[in-house]
């Protein structure tokens, strides 16, 4: 790796820091808060690609994992990673690959499909695997964990249109995006 494309993963591990420090919004009924630090993430996979991007998300969550308090709400250790949100964490790690991957079909040409793309992989599958995880972790039934992740499709979608503009604006060169 060049001197460049660290310093590029450590920026964006560090905006995705940043957004940690905002509060997360409990919503009371769910274990799961709305927090910002996902824009991040989305970021990471628009802005650095699926690579370098999931090499930034990774340095993240290990940060979290050996105890610094990275993590919204100063959440911090093995525990978060084990917890009734685990799985939203999991689905953290392949976000820039699934962003990359769905923005870049070919078919996807408009900004708008290209922003579906990203909300495919940023918002769509990673709920889907966060659902999973807390049916698992805390027994709550399947249907109910996929419905009250529809909460967060308002905010989550504004995020992904926020994540795209700021990918428009920074244009890393798409040869260092691989």
């Amino acid at each position: 790796m060049k001197i460049r494309e660290i310093t590029q993963i450590a920026l964006v591990t560090a905006v995705i820091i940043v957004l940690g420090l905002i509060p997360p919004i409990p919503l009371g009924f769910i274990p799961v808060p709305i927090v910002l630090q996902n824009l991040g993430i989305m970021i990471a996979g628009i802005v650095l690609g699926p690579k370098r991007g999931t090499v930034s998300v990774a340095l993240f969550l290990f940060l979290a994992l050996i105890g610094f308090p990275v993590l919204s709400g100063g959440q911090t250790g093995p525990a978060v990673f084990v917890g009734p949100t685990g799985g939203y964490l999991v689905g953290w790690l392949l976000t820039p690959a699934l962003v990359w991957s769905t923005m870049s079909f070919k078919f996807m040409k408009q900004s708008w499909e290209k922003m579906a793309g990203a909300w495919i992989g940023a918002v769509l599958i990673v709920d889907i695997i966060g659902s999973l995880w807390l049916t698992i972790g805390s027994g709550m039934p399947l249907i109910s964990a996929l419905l009250s992740n529809l909460v967060f499709i308002p905010g989550d979608t504004l995020k992904v249109v926020v994540a795209c503009l700021v990918g428009q604006r920074i244009r890393i060169p798409k040869i260092n995006r691989v």
